[in-house]
């Protein structure tokens, strides 16, 4: 830390990404990313795009924001397209939270949301959940707050009703109400219907997880016009070309390619209950997952110890220092055959002596 550094920031934590290994090859199921490549369609727009590279991209993300948009079922004026779902997040926090109100989420939760508060000055509340890792609607109904929910939760993987957001929805009809979806897709109730009945809904979704694209960034949010042109105002504001001209060609590639998803979303659906099916048998506590992922613990081995013991073999899964979740790990989904090594490399480990 330098002495020019901005008191504001010196206490600052910043979010810690998952592992991203160099040298040695692991099988990672540590990020949260799909096993599977970008569709084809995907590869060959960015390809072609690439070609206009000395060219800024379009601000406006025009072609793709339609199809975007019609994939959807909304109108253009509803839906903004950022870099990532992490910017619209960000810029959720600029636009919507203040000293006046602040912000809540839940103690367990994606670690960026205490982040972006942070970094935006943002007062903020962190809601316990139940003992079981579920979220208690009542918690947050009359709160005053803006509320951030990920939903399904990251890093447990449980999803939460629709009809359960729709309480604080209602409960909470001055304040933004932001639910971020970045694992609707494997088999969570996505909340983008109830955009045409609550002005105060913003759903943030990513292309990261189902669509096979993490390493292009590309996110969204969608809500009412009037929330997205106030999100419009923070791009505009920060970085009107906030994504790239190949980006936005694979982009519209994935969404011309939807069956390709659907297959890819389907086939870690099956992975994931079989994969939770078999550390049960393991001896594994096991949270229900609506993700590509599972969050689990086990009674005879500490968490952290597992995920050291599975990095010694080359397979890499997320633990976190959190007090409450120390002894969990979370494993994403691969494919079967990088599942069964994993099994395979699990079930060596729990046969050493304690």
């Amino acid at each position: 830390m330098s002495e020019f550094l901005s008191s504001r920031y010196k206490t600052l934590s910043p979010y810690t990404p998952g592992e991203q290994p160099h040298g040695m090859k692991y099988i990672k199921l540590n990020t949260n990313e799909s096993p599977f490549p970008p569709s084809k369609k995907a590869v060959m727009a960015a390809a072609e795009a690439a070609e206009g590279l000395q060219l800024y991209s379009d601000p406006e993300c025009a072609l793709l924001t339609e199809k975007m948009a019609k994939t959807l079922g909304l109108n253009r004026d509803q839906v903004l397209m950022t870099n990532g779902s992490d910017e619209i997040l960000n810029f959720a926090f600029m636009a919507f939270c203040d000293d006046r109100n602040g912000a809540a989420f839940a103690d367990v939760t994606y670690g960026f949301y205490p982040v972006f508060a942070a970094i935006n000055s943002v007062p903020y509340t962190e809601i316990p959940l139940k003992k079981d890792f579920t979220l208690c609607a009542e918690d947050y109904c009359g709160i005053h707050k803006t509320i951030f929910i990920a939903n399904p939760n990251a890093p447990t993987g449980i999803a939460l009703p629709t009809c359960e957001i729709e309480k604080i929805l209602r409960s909470n009809p001055d304040n933004v109400v932001v639910v971020d979806e970045a694992y609707v897709d494997f088999g969570g109730e996505s909340c983008i219907p109830l955009i045409k009945k609550y002005r105060n809904l913003l759903v943030t979704q990513t292309f990261s997880k189902s669509r096979s694209m993490a390493g292009a960034r590309l996110g969204l949010g969608a809500g009412c016009p009037e929330l997205i042109e106030d999100l419009r105002r923070m791009k505009y504001s920060t970085n009107p070309y906030n994504v790239n001209s190949m980006t936005m060609a694979a982009g519209i590639g994935t969404l011309s390619d939807p069956e390709y998803t659907e297959k890819n979303c389907r086939i870690i659906e099956e992975n994931r209950e079989y994969t939770a099916k078999k550390l049960r048998e393991m001896g594994f506590e096991v949270c229900p997952s609506k993700t590509n992922f599972l969050f689990v613990r086990h009674g005879k081995i500490a968490g952290e110890k597992l995920y050291r013991e599975l990095k010694a073999r080359g397979i890499l899964v997320r633990h976190f220092g959190l007090e409450r979740i120390r002894e969990y790990n979370r494993v994403t989904i691969g494919t079967k055959d990088q599942m069964e090594r994993f099994f395979e490399a699990t079930e060596s480990i729990l046969k050493e002596p304690v």
